[in-house]
């Protein structure tokens, strides 16, 4: 038994900041994918995986008894499969900021849920929002607190634009340019990140009224003005706000950011070569990566693990 796959997402902007009510806007990247599948559990990755599921099963249990409203699950077939020797079979990287968990958990909704909203049908933003307040408490089982964005990009295998907590919708996005010269790109930091531990020190700087202050003023500020840059199209604009975004999480939000790149980071912002930002939540995973120039970027970059997800 295969099911159907799920992709990993890219929240292009919108980490941190969505928390407050920034913009945001996530992206399928169909480069990394995973499927429940049911095996002879030869493989440690797969046993780890199947151990993780009745843990999960648990969860969603006590889920079900606590919110019997929001969402009920077919809990007898799921544990059943578990004991078969399901896990999910996945190539998207843990600790990455690409949604592993995520994927995961729009894979266990769409078989397991009873009454699920399903892609086809119309989806009003009241189905959205249920979808994603589902997601949200459903993935909580790995991350402590969750947006729910992940599995609903990942579920719904679109691009969504958040416009506030409230308020989400499927995007399009501009379409790429076979040839052109700038690029969105992932770079890869060789440590895995915790989300857990990162969210938590964003939620201590809160309390500070100056941290308060610059993420409603700047921080908040750039990602949507870079929101809106992308999706008209709007290159050097968007250039210009990714710039000051980039420069405020290097003064803001260093712990998110693994040491060995924080000179890294200056130099894109000094030399204008490309500029980084974090990917979800930082600490490790991916840093996410925007240039005017590929091979500029590369050049800089050359020691450095870099795939190019979008081309201007």
């Amino acid at each position: 038994m295969k099911g159907p796959l799920f992709y990993s997402k890219i929240l292009l902007f919108g980490e941190y900041g969505i928390i407050k009510d920034s913009k945001g806007l996530s992206i399928p990247y169909n480069f990394y994918k995973g499927a429940l599948k049911v095996d002879d559990l030869s493989d440690e990755n797969a046993r780890n995986s199947n151990k993780a599921l009745l843990r999960f099963a648990d969860y969603l249990e006590q889920l079900q008894q606590d919110q019997p409203d929001l969402v009920r699950f077919d809990l007898k077939s799921l544990r059943e499969d578990i004991h078969r020797g399901m896990y999910f079979d996945s190539s998207i990287p843990q600790g990455y900021g690409v949604g592993s968990s995520g994927a995961l958990v729009a894979a266990i909704y769409d078989k397991y849920a009873f009454e699920k909203i399903t892609v086809l049908e119309n989806l009003t933003r009241d189905k959205l929002i249920t979808l994603k307040t589902i997601f949200g408490a459903m993935e909580s089982f790995f991350h402590g607190k969750s947006s729910g964005l992940d599995p609903l990009n990942s579920y719904l295998s679109l691009p969504i634009l958040i416009k506030s907590k409230d308020h989400i919708e499927p995007t399009g996005i501009p379409s790429q340019t076979e040839n052109g010269k700038g690029a969105v790109f992932l770079l890869d930091s060789g440590v895995t990140g915790e989300t857990a531990p990162m969210v938590q020190i964003f939620m201590e700087n809160m309390k500070q009224e100056g941290f308060r202050n610059m993420i409603k003023d700047q921080f908040i500020k750039h990602t949507d003005a870079c929101v809106d840059d992308f999706l008209q199209g709007d290159v050097k604009s968007l250039f210009s706000n990714i710039k000051k975004l980039s420069n405020v999480v290097f003064d803001h939000f260093k712990p998110m950011i693994p040491a060995q790149f924080h000179n890294l980071w200056k130099h894109g912002i000094e030399t204008n070569d490309y500029y980084l930002k974090l990917c979800g939540s930082g600490g490790g995973g991916y840093i996410l990566g925007f240039t005017e120039d590929i091979d500029k970027a590369r050049k800089a970059l050359k020691d450095y693990k870099l795939e190019v997800v979008y081309n201007f």
